[in-house]
């Protein structure tokens, strides 16, 4: 149902799409993300087996995608409708705001070096980190900063809450008559 919902829009996508962009596959949850080298061809960090990105997680390997740990991804040059599966794609050079984009041909080249390469971590080594290390010369994934951002937020809140207990606690400590 789905590919049919973004067949259209896809197409359109692949039509605009030149050596170099940025390509984002919208995985519902998280976006899976690849460089376009053209003739619809698309090199990306994916499983070992089956692209490993397709949205589904085994409970009975929590740091795994689709069964395949997080190590055993592999750098890889698709056809970008096998990539692509049910979802949403869209052209995404939007660090070029932040980040100077190498010019397209070395963008293509830095991509097709990279064939190969085995190593994955969501953290700090994701396809996000790939496609924009491809286009910048910098690995960087706003992905992986929001998670980042997220922990600590959640660790800080423990933090200060377990400071407040005790802060809370001493109070009614020492209001306490014998």
């Amino acid at each position: 149902m789905a590919a049919k919902t973004y067949d259209s829009h896809n197409r359109s996508i692949l039509r605009r799409a030149r050596a170099g962009d940025l390509l984002e596959f919208n995985r519902g949850w998280y976006s899976h993300w690849g460089v376009y080298i053209g003739n619809e061809q698309v090199v990306h960090l994916g499983g070992v087996d089956n692209d490993g990105l397709n949205g589904t997680i085994k409970s009975n390997h929590v740091f795994t995608i689709s069964g395949k740990t997080f190590n055993k991804a592999v750098v890889r040059k698709d056809n970008f409708w096998k990539v692509v599966l049910d979802s949403k794609v869209d052209i995404n050079n939007g660090k070029d705001k932040k980040c100077r984009p190498r010019a397209a041909h070395e963008v293509v080249k830095e991509a097709l070096s990279k064939l190969g390469e085995i190593g994955y971590n969501v953290l700090w080594k994701n396809c996000e980190h790939f496609a924009a290390f491809c286009r910048y010369g910098v690995n960087w994934s706003e992905q992986a900063d929001k998670a980042l951002m997220g922990m600590a937020v959640a660790g800080a809140t423990v933090v200060v809450g377990g400071i407040l207990r005790e802060v809370f606690k001493g109070k009614k400590e020492k209001n306490k008559t014998y």
